[in-house]
């Protein structure tokens, strides 16, 4: 029976309205491929630090700005997030964040991609903090605003769907590039990294202002409420619900995390695909997600958000293996040579494209539950708790791979020739943790309660204070005696 059965069809968020606030997350996509598959290896190309390009001092000098990036970013999360669901303003509770974060973020792409002369790490470091200290603001904003832009169990499916459906086609597009330009401008190449930034910085403006100046942000009238006390803060964060998700959103963030810093060596020196290539194949993997995300969002509906989580993890580890088992292509390969590569991509990125948008869907009704038990509007905190693990995610896996990369002998440097034993050692960092990290993220969804069913149940519970807020904030508080009230 349908997981999705029991609950009360309710109102769905139109479709115009999903595209305009969907908007924004094109060039976001765009820029977190950029930053988060090619940065690395661009910096150490640069020789940040070191003037021998590829030597064990620049991977070691990028794992280190990244790590402590990410740790202060990890400390930022929760603020930013505390600060938001305080905010009230006449334009709406979220879209001053996303308007404050953006120029943080222009700015920091400007640094970052276009830097002037031989970089430092602590100039990496900075230009890093200011990027994410306003992507910060952008993603909680957007994701808190996704909660209150869908309401019901399955129209949020379908609006985290819809989202990263948009999100995938910005990553695709700026992947897609060589073809448009002849291969003038390639993500990976160093010579193209100014330009891609260029397109950045004209894009954020442009998606910013369809999104937040198109997309209603429905912001509910509150009574006058007790004050926040630390414990509701610690109560919420200790639900066994929203620990089995920031569990799960760890394991399935570092599963697949694990191979985009390695991505461009791996695919270049131990499968023998060019530059440009690589990046191609990424397109498949990433576009799959077009696809993915809304088959995705309709199982879920089928069989529920937790168990499609489970369904898609037992997929990924079978496809993932597959990838790793398919033979080296040589040079003046065919496309019909590459093919096999190809739909192995698109499989495994089919498969990891279900991930973040269940989590997050999820995310959004534990903070309907949440908001029901302590009578607070907790959401930007408790999406708050998964941007962080997936930031955390981020810092461990350089940490991880890049001085094992540093031990092995392995030269990152752009045009750079590696022995046999430093690719080997590439290998085997690519491809042993995401299977078995995909797998324990599945496992936290044993015994996961918050099912459609039990959604319908709190926000009926949340339509009755709903409308007791609003007598209240008629005729004064309800509970008090007549009397009192009469005052």
């Amino acid at each position: 029976m349908s997981s999705g059965s029991a609950a009360a069809p309710g109102p769905r968020v139109p479709l115009p309205n999903i595209l305009t606030f969907g908007t924004l997350g094109i060039p976001i996509a765009a820029m977190l491929v950029i930053f988060g598959v090619y940065l690395p290896r661009h910096y150490v190309s640069l020789g940040i630090d070191s003037f021998k390009p590829g030597a064990k001092a620049a991977f070691l000098a990028v794992t280190a700005a990244i790590t402590l990036t990410r740790v202060i970013d990890v400390i930022f999360d929760p603020m930013v997030a505390l600060w938001m669901d305080w905010t009230k303003t006449p334009i709406g509770r979220y879209r001053p964040w996303i308007l404050l974060g953006a120029p943080l973020v222009i700015l920091g792409i400007w640094k970052v991609l276009m830097p002037d002369g031989h970089v430092t790490t602590l100039y990496l470091m900075l230009w890093l903090v200011v990027t994410y200290a306003g992507m910060s603001m952008m993603n909680l904003g957007l994701a808190a605003w996704s909660a209150v832009l869908a309401r019901t169990y399955d129209d949020r499916s379908r609006v985290f769907a819809i989202q990263q459906a948009m999100a995938v086609v910005g990553s695709v597009l700026i992947l897609t590039l060589p073809i448009f330009t002849h291969g003038k401008i390639a993500a990976g190449v160093k010579a193209s990294m100014p330009i891609l930034g260029l397109i950045l910085i004209v894009a954020f403006p442009i998606a910013l202002a369809i999104c937040t100046g198109f997309t209603p942000e429905k912001v509910a009238a509150i009574a006058a409420r007790p004050k926040f006390k630390a414990s509701d803060y610690f109560r919420a964060l200790g639900r066994p619900s929203m620990l089995r998700l920031v569990l799960a959103d760890l394991a399935l963030t570092l599963g697949p995390g694990t191979t985009a810093p390695l991505y461009v060596y791996y695919f270049h020196d131990a499968k023998g695909f060019t530059i440009p290539d690589v990046g191609f194949l990424l397109v498949s993997y990433i576009g799959a997600g077009i696809l993915g995300a809304l088959v995705w969002g309709r199982v879920s509906m089928r069989f529920g958000k937790h168990r499609t989580v489970q369904i898609a993890c037992v997929a990924y580890s079978i496809t993932q293996t597959i990838l790793m088992a398919l033979p080296r292509v040589y040079p003046h390969y065919t496309f019909a040579q590459a093919l096999p590569t190809i739909i192995g991509m698109f499989s495994v990125g089919f498969c990891a494209s279900a991930f973040l948008l269940l989590v997050r869907s999820m995310i959004a009704d534990v903070a309907d539950e949440v908001k029901l038990e302590v009578k607070q509007d907790l959401t930007s905190l408790l999406f708050s708790m998964v941007t962080t693990t997936t930031k955390i995610g981020a810092s461990i896996t350089v940490l991880i791979v890049f001085p094992i990369l540093a031990f092995v002998g392995y030269n990152g440097a752009e045009g750079a020739v590696n022995t046999p034993g430093a690719i080997f050692g590439l290998e085997m960092c690519y491809l042993f943790a995401p299977i078995i990290l995909v797998w324990f993220g599945g496992a936290m969804f044993f015994g996961y309660k918050l099912d459609a069913k039990r959604h319908a149940e709190i926000r009926q519970g949340l339509a009755e204070l709903d409308v007791a807020a609003a007598e209240e904030s008629l005729v004064g508080p309800t509970n008090q005696p007549p009397a009192v009230a009469a005052e």
